[in-house]
């Protein structure tokens, strides 16, 4: 039940000590459960930028909704997915999947040939769709992790993604910004939310069965 106490633990933090830092010994274990998530053909289409400069959390604070929330948060991680499918970025990824595997590349062809037919007959548009839905699988994983941690958590989509993409250069990365996750420590004087019950609809009414 451990998981479950953790989920009940965290909470939307409103804001955050802006003295105390994430370590990176934790950091690096965050992002390493954002990094083993499943996704769609194994082809992890996304990214995660870790912005600890407070300089560029400045700059990114335009159009957030929580300005202070990232501005006083230890990292802000930017969940980035791949702004469309190419055979080249397919490939790649197959390629590294042979070599670790110790398979001659080209072994799963016929796969991928089956996919990259699939991705071309669609749009960028449906590709972009379909790559930054896979970003919040991810994103749970972080948050379950940093819960486990007892690293306090901020998932967020109210920011400016044109803001954010434009300081990071994400456009020449081939990546789009997708959601942020503020990670670092609650303030408990300023975090209104700390001292509140956490609410969920009720079990039966959120489970439907057939």
């Amino acid at each position: 039940m451990s998981l479950i106490q953790d989920l009940e633990w965290r909470h939307a933090v409103k804001a955050y000590d802006p003295t105390r830092k994430v370590s990176e010994q934790d950091l690096n274990t965050i992002l390493e459960a954002a990094r083993l998530a499943p996704t769609s053909s194994g082809l992890q289409p996304f990214r995660v930028i870790v912005v600890e400069n407070q300089e560029l959390k400045e700059r990114m604070v335009e159009g957030a909704l929580n300005p202070e929330v990232m501005r006083d948060s230890s990292h802000v991680l930017v969940f980035a997915a791949w702004d469309s499918y190419t055979d080249e970025k397919i490939d790649k990824v197959y390629d590294h999947h042979t070599d670790v595997r110790e398979l001659p590349r080209g072994r799963f062809g016929s796969y991928t040939d089956k996919i990259k037919a699939m991705y071309s007959a669609q749009t960028a548009e449906e590709h972009f769709a379909h790559t930054a839905r896979q970003t919040y699988i991810a994103l749970g994983l972080a948050l379950a992790q940093a819960a486990e941690l007892k690293i306090d958590t901020t998932p967020a989509e109210g920011f400016s993604n044109t803001v954010v993409d434009e300081i990071l250069g994400l456009k020449e990365l081939g990546l789009k910004s997708v959601s942020l996750l503020y990670l670092g420590y609650r303030d408990e004087e300023k975090d209104w939310l700390a001292s509140m019950k956490k609410v969920r609809i009720p079990l039966e009414e959120f489970i439907i069965k057939k």
